[in-house]
């Protein structure tokens, strides 16, 4: 699985990182707290929140995060999306609630770690 396939899957939108979009895709954390997505013990893996902060993006930054989709029709600030480029992180915006992203994944074979 890709970010590509995943987009589409969800219907995102790309926000940045479109040249990354071809990278694969494990699994999926989904949280809104950043101490979970710390514990993950996942690899390769597309982090779903709602947290829309720089901070999300050097948590996937650190823990090796395939990219990030941001759920519920949310948009990060340009000080992320600046962070995301910088360290080549694909950013997502999706209208889907964070249960309705992680199932239309699931559905695509992606293992799912939730906290």
């Amino acid at each position: 699985m890709t970010i590509r396939e995943c987009a589409e899957r969800l219907q995102a939108e790309v926000v940045c990182g479109e040249e990354h979009v071809d990278r694969p895709v494990e699994a999926v954390c989904a949280s809104d707290l950043l101490s979970d997505v710390l514990a993950t013990d996942k690899h390769t893996f597309l982090l779903i929140t709602g947290l829309c902060t720089p901070q999300v993006v050097r948590t996937a930054e650190l823990m090796g995060s395939a990219g990030i989709v941001f759920v519920r029709g949310k948009y990060p600030p340009q000080e992320a999306i600046g962070m995301a480029k910088v360290h080549d992180i694909p950013l997502l915006c999706t209208r889907a609630e964070m249960f309705e992203a992680c199932c239309l994944l699931a559905n695509l074979g992606l293992e799912k770690h939730a906290e």
